[in-house]
């Protein structure tokens, strides 16, 4: 969602006026009843995000034909770029903290989709109980890669996919996100390396073990509309390269790529938390 400035003002919605109801009846030669939508304008600020690749002259020189160094850089900082900002949002939408009390669940034990034994989880079930809870029911759903395997050999979705014949093999996630009715299911397949820098990588996955039901509005900006976040984007990505005198003894290119953004709940009433769904 772009914004004009670099800070920013967005507001949040008073939950309860879109569901009090005045008195709407008029009569003859009377005013109609007035209504007014609250709202908490809260200020936000988008953040620098960049990184820079030095190349050298005697890199471009001696590339072999075909290969641009250059672009390269480009290529492989955006890449970077773009992870660091699924990290920060897988961290806000796997937040407990970033829906409301009454939106959240944490599953133990055999209440976890990936316990099979005797089909003691259900996750029909529970994603349901979250879909009828949600006072606008999400139209989104977002798993970790490990949750989405489990819930897609889970015996309870695979019956309900082979109309209870059979409780073995993997459903087609299309197949699942119809059944619930979701315009989209996300699916975070994402790694990182959590090892400092020189030692051995150590790679784990960006999105956790969890659920999250979202209601996305498409068209919701910062001011208008309701949906459950956004990211606020000041300006458009800034990707190029300058000349760089004290890059080796030639000198070379400084390749930069980097954005603005902000990653901002707007309304946490309109997502659904299943912690530790396995």
């Amino acid at each position: 969602t772009p914004v004009g400035l670099q800070v920013f003002k967005y507001r949040k919605f008073a939950l309860a006026d879109g569901f009090t109801l005045p008195n709407t009846l008029v009569g003859r030669t009377s005013q109609p009843n007035q209504v007014e939508f609250g709202f908490t304008e809260v200020e936000g600020a988008t953040r620098d995000y960049a990184l820079d690749d030095p190349i050298p002259v005697a890199d471009m020189e001696n590339a072999p034909q075909g290969y641009d160094p250059v672009a390269r850089a480009t290529e492989n900082i955006t890449d970077l770029i773009a992870l660091d900002r699924e990290v920060r949002v897988a961290a806000a939408v796997f937040n407990a903290n970033n829906y409301a009390v009454a939106n959240k669940v944490q599953l133990a034990g055999n209440d976890q989709w990936n316990e099979y034994a005797q089909s003691a989880s259900d996750p029909i079930a529970d994603i349901m109980t979250a879909l009828d809870s949600m006072i606008m029911r999400a139209n989104v759903m977002v798993l970790g890669n490990a949750v989405a395997s489990a819930l897609r050999m889970h015996p309870r979705i695979i019956k309900a996919y082979n109309g209870t014949l059979g409780d073995t093999g993997i459903v087609p996630m299309e197949f699942i996100r119809q059944l619930f009715e979701l315009e989209a299911i996300f699916v975070g397949q994402g790694w990182i390396n959590t090892a400092k820098k020189g030692q051995t990588p150590v790679l784990t996955r960006v999105w956790g073990n969890h659920c999250s039901l979202l209601y996305r509005d498409s068209l919701a900006g910062v001011n208008d509309r309701v949906t459950y976040g956004v990211t606020a984007q000041w300006g458009d990505r800034v990707a190029g390269s300058i000349e760089d005198r004290d890059i080796g003894m030639r000198g070379g290119q400084r390749v930069r790529v980097g954005e603005s953004v902000a990653e901002v709940i707007c309304a946490n009433d309109l997502g659904y938390f299943i912690q530790d769904a396995i």
